[in-house]
């Protein structure tokens, strides 16, 4: 029963912090949200973690597709993080 409750916070916790990465992506539409303290917020939380792709990946054109890379990434760790806890509770299971 542990183990489902870990999977289940672990899942909700990315899908959150998937939400806030696609919400910050549409704030920079809207400069005046960007100023407000959510958006401050927002950028706090997700700037660190798009700033790695924005380093390898350059804009096409107007158009910046590392938030996509990022949040691909993001599916696959944690994909990737359900099966070391599977693996964990196996070993102690």
């Amino acid at each position: 029963m542990t183990f489902l409750l870990i999977l289940k916070y672990v899942s909700i916790a990315f899908y959150v912090y998937s939400l806030m990465l696609v919400a910050y992506v549409l704030m920079s539409w809207v400069p005046a949200i960007q100023n407000s303290s959510i958006g401050r917020l927002l950028a706090k939380v997700c700037e660190p973690y798009l700033a790695i792709f924005r380093k390898f990946i350059p804009p096409i054109g107007m158009i910046d597709i590392s938030p996509i890379v990022a949040i691909f990434l993001l599916n696959y760790i944690q994909k990737g993080l359900f099966i070391v806890i599977l693996k964990i509770y196996e070993m102690f299971a």
